[in-house]
């Protein structure tokens, strides 16, 4: 939802010490009200609309700087302003009143394919609920591989799991473990995986302590999906094309079984749904050019098609992610994620 010139002029305004005329008040709120499934997901009506422009405007001054900083850091152009004033910060105010409903530690799951903008979102999520007050912490379901020789002996049982990262790569246990403590509010070992061991195949690296959080964000390529009717797999999409392919697909389906009591432990998911799947693929491409252009090591475009095909070979995002958002319960809510990875449309799951 983009912003006219003279709102994000009032936002710097507000930043810079001055108060919200009643014009720009007026437009901030018509501007804030023009899509009404973002407004609904956020809180946002034309009851409250004044009290969370006043909100938010308190609280602006002191998130930009910070916000502002990481932006730079990451050495993104885009404003951020707009983003950190209709997104990210009506974002973390939402985890933060499901927080305060649960009365405990919020264990707040977020699904989005490679490129959506999970590590991005996480962190600016956990610097903005820093300035808030709220402790919180990301564990990734890469968190959560098995050790290197355990993946040895599963390749020699399956030897289509060429790549860590399909159903049965990760040792479930352990995260159900994590979370259950963490839901407690206890302090808890998580595993790190070191990705550049083993030639790139990865391994465990140890374990690091880390205390109780307010908010914990879950975050995987996965996290969340359930298992589809067989039915789903009649006519399956490329690059499910052979035989083997359509078998290699239903049984990774199958074996999103045993992730069921790992998703159990969420209270909430958030879904980003790129609005084309296949962005995932172009933006892999695009930094892997850029990675090799800088002197780093990277796949080249074929290696980059077969990585990812790889991976919708096992779990097709155009079978399962529609599947979970139309799924009465399963989602909170739906970030779609547009070609210049902004935000398009922002929409609460289905509830009944």
């Amino acid at each position: 939802m983009n912003m006219s010139t003279p709102m994000v002029e009032s936002l710097h305004s507000l930043v810079s010490g001055q108060s919200l005329s009643s014009v720009q008040r007026s437009q901030l709120a018509t501007q804030m009200l023009s899509d009404p499934d973002w407004a609904v997901a956020f809180g946002v009506t034309p009851e409250t609309v004044e009290d969370v422009i006043d909100v938010r405007s308190q609280l602006l001054p002191n998130l930009y700087p910070k916000v502002q900083q990481y932006w730079q850091d990451c050495q993104i152009q885009t404003p951020c302003i707009d983003l950190l004033w209709q997104f990210w910060l009506p974002l973390a105010q939402r985890l933060i009143q499901t927080h305060q409903q649960l009365n405990r530690p919020l264990i707040q799951g977020i699904l989005g394919m490679q490129g959506a903008g999970k590590s991005t979102l996480t962190a600016m999520l956990c610097l903005i609920l820093q300035q808030l007050g709220y402790t919180s912490l990301t564990l990734s379901i890469d968190d959560l591989y098995k050790t290197y020789a355990d993946r040895q002996q599963l390749q020699q049982q399956d030897p289509r799991l060429i790549w860590r990262g399909p159903p049965g790569t990760h040792d479930i246990d352990i995260g159900i473990e994590i979370l259950d403590r963490l839901r407690f509010a206890q302090a808890v070992d998580i595993p790190r995986f070191d990705k550049s061991a083993h030639n790139g195949q990865g391994d465990r690296s140890g374990f690091e302590s880390a205390q109780p959080a307010d908010i914990v964000l879950f975050e995987g390529w996965f996290t969340g999906l359930f298992p589809l009717p067989d039915s789903a797999f009649e006519d399956p999409p490329a690059p499910i094309n052979t035989p083997e392919d359509l078998t290699f697909a239903q049984e990774m389906n199958q074996a999103l079984n045993d992730y069921s009591p790992l998703w159990e432990r969420l209270d909430s998911l958030i879904v980003l749904q790129l609005a084309d799947y296949q962005l995932s693929k172009r933006w892999r491409i695009n930094a892997e050019r850029v990675a090799i252009a800088t002197g780093k090591t990277g796949m080249d475009k074929t290696e980059v098609e077969q990585f990812v095909d790889y991976f919708w070979k096992a779990l097709h995002p155009k079978l399962f992610i529609p599947a979970l958002i139309q799924k009465p319960q399963a989602v909170d809510l739906v970030i779609e994620i547009n070609a210049e990875h902004l935000p398009r449309k922002i929409y609460s799951g289905i509830t009944t």
